[in-house]
């Protein structure tokens, strides 16, 4: 399996030009889409809904990474999955009953990712850690783009590695927020192994290079 995840954010592209975005996506050597559904409750802004995510997976090719960063996240899981989901990750603050929306989630046929916001400690995913796809962990505040890296971060990713190897599972870490070219190397090195990059991405000259230059940082 591909441990090395480039997974661009849609959220900072110019939605004006989405097929044009889309395309350019699948020439360049990302692995991922990345897609922020916002509900303007659970964090305080609102992004998009299931027609984006038709369009884009009507011209994508490859997978959708949707991040659900909403309340009562059960409700809605099989409208995802019909509007072209691949991975759906929930945020463990959002759930009350966790193990069932991640089970709903597999049975429906997508990957299962649960999400931690800043201020949530890894610790609490002992119990579950094993039925999980990936944990996506926020390194910023969620809810808007550009924001700047958490350095704690760092000290939580290793906590959730040591966590992942003790219970001996294979779940995928993932980070989003404030990744660069700066820091991007020292968290694959950690042992992230699918980056989530926005606004670096795409308020470049370049977003294939871009692309190219940070695959190159998080495959040698």
């Amino acid at each position: 399996m591909n441990h090395n995840l480039l997974s661009p954010s849609i959220l900072n592209a110019d939605f004006g030009n989405l097929k044009n975005i889309v395309e350019t996506l699948n020439q360049s050597e990302s692995d991922w889409f990345h897609l922020d559904v916002m509900d303007g409750v659970f964090v305080p802004n609102l992004s998009f809904g299931l027609p984006v995510i038709e369009i884009v997976k009507k011209y994508s090719s490859k997978p959708l990474d949707v991040h659900l960063m909403i309340v009562n996240p059960e409700k809605h899981l099989g409208n995802f999955r019909n509007s072209g989901a691949d991975i759906l990750t929930v945020h463990y603050e959002a759930c009350t009953h966790l193990n069932k929306v991640v089970q709903q989630i597999k049975n429906l046929g997508m990957k299962a990712g649960v999400a931690l916001n800043p201020h949530t400690p890894v610790e609490l995913l002992e119990d579950i850690i094993s039925e999980l796809d990936q944990v996506l962990i926020m390194t910023v505040n969620p809810g808007y783009g550009g924001q700047k890296f958490i350095e704690t971060s760092f000290s939580k990713i290793e906590r959730l590695v040591n966590l992942i190897t003790r219970k001996q599972s294979d779940t995928l870490i993932e980070v989003d927020g404030g990744i660069d070219n700066t820091n991007i190397q020292k968290l694959k090195q950690m042992g992230v192994n699918a980056f989530v990059v926005g606004s670096y991405i795409f308020n470049s000259e370049d977003v294939v290079s871009t692309i190219s230059d940070l695959k190159r940082k998080i495959s040698c």
